[in-house]
């Protein structure tokens, strides 16, 4: 896929100069934890206001790095990235980002509401300690509503099935009201019927909030469904296109195995 366009190496210029039609642009990135033992590659990829975004590859790929260096709790060893024109450090400082982490990563023991947890998403914009104000709590009591658990407000959320807790986090990052979601395997640890459930309120939130949405899984299916985009990463960016352009060919050289029971669009059964 041809590039779009390259975001400017100097950093005051490339605030100046983003691309309007960008959310996220990475350009020219690379990373390693390990100096010599590159994780990513030279990744460049322009993510479009408005487009859900779905990155798929093997485990220890670097879909997770890249996540984190999105986010802009990694800085990249070599090349830049901007989130809405911005730093990611900066997007997540002006509330522009919201994170649901995986739910394996997330303690949801702790004695805290459904409510309690949705709120803390508004902290970035309020403060550790100033009281949430009228538009704030109203955000909050929104994204409950939005998810479909304002009836839940009151349980603990350790409580609550997987796909309950799964949209608390969901309401939690929305409560921030941001322009770019990002959710890390959303779909792990949910039966069919509540993923299906998962992708039609995702296609809802979408609309409502006018999102750019990026989702990190290994479920291709999904990925496959309910993307307008698709990334497949494997230290290397070996795709970035619409699902309809994704071949077996790539895949197979992204994942490095037999992908004969997978389903592609535009094909038969």
């Amino acid at each position: 896929m041809a590039e779009k366009h390259c975001c400017q190496q100097d950093h005051h210029s490339e605030l100046a100069q983003h691309h309007s039609g960008d959310a996220v642009c990475v350009d020219h990135v690379s990373f390693s934890y390990v100096p010599g033992v590159r994780i990513l590659e030279s990744v460049t990829m322009h993510i479009p206001r408005g487009t859900r975004l779905g990155i798929v590859g093997p485990n220890g790929g670097g879909k997770s790095t890249l996540l984190k260096l999105i986010l802009g709790l990694l800085r990249p060893g070599e090349g830049r990235i901007s989130v809405f024109g911005r730093t990611p450090h900066q997007a997540c400082a002006a509330s522009m980002i919201g994170y649901v982490p995986q739910r394996h990563d997330v303690e949801i023991a702790f004695p805290l509401s459904v409510a309690q947890v949705v709120r803390q998403g508004i902290v970035g914009r309020t403060g550790m300690f100033r009281r949430a104000g009228a538009d704030d709590r109203r955000a909050a009591a929104e994204a409950l509503e939005q998810v479909g658990i304002a009836d839940l407000a009151a349980k603990p959320v350790g409580d609550l099935s997987g796909g309950q807790q799964q949209r608390v986090f969901l309401a939690r990052a929305l409560a921030a009201r941001p322009r770019l979601l990002v959710l890390d395997e959303p779909l792990v640890g949910i039966d069919e019927v509540g993923q299906a459930k998962f992708a039609r309120l995702m296609d809802a939130v979408h609309r409502t909030y006018e999102l750019t949405v990026l989702i990190v899984s290994h479920d291709l299916r999904a990925i496959v469904a309910g993307c307008d985009q698709v990334a497949c990463l494997n230290r290397r960016l070996h795709f970035h296109d619409a699902p309809a352009g994704l071949t077996r060919e790539v895949l197979a050289e992204v994942f490095n195995h037999n992908l004969a029971g997978v389903a592609l669009q535009g094909e038969g059964p």
